[in-house]
């Protein structure tokens, strides 16, 4: 396909998309049990109705087909989207631990891993746990001495011999012992999904409340909301008023930027900015939930408007903030030196590109939404 050249560049601009997925939701992923339905095969359709329904002007070129979102695990799919069809730098990808729901946990770390042999550095792991595992703490030794992960992901709830089960962060004989582990083994960042339940299933455990608990608890720890602000967005932001070591991963959250509910996300990215959270906010787009590229735009272009900064005391949405959001951020708290980062970046088969490509153009056989 032929490039199209980009009005928004951002040449200058490091871009982290600190949360990406290559969702397996095929059918044969699904696991067997009186909760499929409920569970399962909701969430698959869910995951698909918001990357179909959620585009830019209802434009299908940034949507994939159905049959082709079920594939999604797939490392050209997602590095072609990410670096040659956005202006993302690096991403994060996150496994998830689902793996009362999915075979595979839904997102596999193998395809993180294939795109980090590939293209070592635009790729970083966060490697996938749950306290259900009975090999829990070996995992969390496995994920950091083999498979090298920056950082750990949990999630809340998860079915577990064909019954909804969930837990507390905070909870000192369930997670502590996960985050002892961690801490020991000098991991610094950890993840929680948060805001969306996943299907039928009760909304208690999708709440925050347990992250503050584990911020005072674990001090060392950094807490990374994912997901934050979509639900629970007030008490979101006082922790991270509270907490200096926690903060908000924008996965979902960015959907607000389409044009039908700009004002949405101004309360959103508002109430996370008035109460401090200015360099502890990350970018995400959650690719392959959504093409990086418009979203990216959207966001370099917004600006909360007047009324509301005048009447709410949010701050005015400086170049030097969306720049932080964007990427310096998540680099700072990764410990990584964006310029040097940058000057390696360079001279990899993305880093001299000029124009950027068609959306979901990575693979020959890729076919869009009707």
């Amino acid at each position: 396909m032929t490039s199209t050249p980009s009005r928004w560049h951002l040449d200058d601009v490091f871009v982290i998309d600190s949360t990406v997925h290559g969702y397996n939701t095929m059918p044969d992923n699904h696991v067997e049990g009186r909760f499929k339905e409920r569970v399962a095969i909701q969430l698959s359709d869910t995951l698909y109705a918001g990357h179909s329904r959620l585009i830019p002007d209802g434009d299908p070129k940034w949507a994939l087909s159905r049959e082709r979102f079920i594939h999604a695990a797939d490392p050209q799919l997602l590095g072609h989207a990410l670096f040659a069809e956005s202006q993302t730098d690096v991403c994060i990808y996150h496994g998830t631990p689902l793996y009362g729901i999915y075979r595979d946990g839904g997102s596999p770390l193998w395809v993180g891993r294939a795109m980090r042999e590939r293209w070592p550095e635009r790729v970083a792991l966060y490697g996938p746990v749950s306290p259900w595992q009975p090999d829990a703490l070996d995992v969390i030794d496995r994920l950091v001495e083999e498979d090298r992960v920056v950082g750990l992901k949990f999630y809340p709830m998860d079915l577990v011999d064909g019954e909804v089960k969930s837990y507390r962060l905070d909870d000192p004989e369930i997670a502590f012992p996960l985050l002892e582990r961690a801490q020991k083994l000098g991991v610094k960042m950890i993840a929680t999904h948060k805001a969306i339940p996943q299907g039928q299933v009760p909304s208690e455990p999708f709440a925050p409340f347990d992250v503050a608990g584990a911020a005072v608890a674990f001090p060392d720890l950094t807490f990374e909301v994912v997901h934050g602000g979509i639900a629970f967005l007030e008490e979101t932001a006082w922790q991270m008023q509270r907490f200096p070591n926690v903060t908000v991963n924008l996965e979902g959250s960015s959907a607000y930027l389409l044009q039908r509910s700009p004002r949405r996300f101004a309360e959103l990215l508002g109430s996370l900015l008035v109460w401090g959270g200015e360099d502890r906010i990350f970018w995400s787009t959650g690719c392959v939930a959504h093409h990086p590229r418009p979203f990216i735009e959207l966001f370099w272009d917004f600006q909360i408007p007047d009324d509301m900064c005048r009447d709410y005391g949010y701050p005015q949405l400086t170049e030097d903030m969306k720049r932080c959001i964007l990427g310096l951020n998540h680099a700072r708290f990764l410990g990584w030196d964006v310029d040097a980062l940058r000057a390696r970046l360079a001279s990899d088969e993305f880093g001299q590109r000029t124009t950027l490509a068609e959306p979901w153009s990575g693979r020959p056989d890729l076919e869009r939404a009707a």
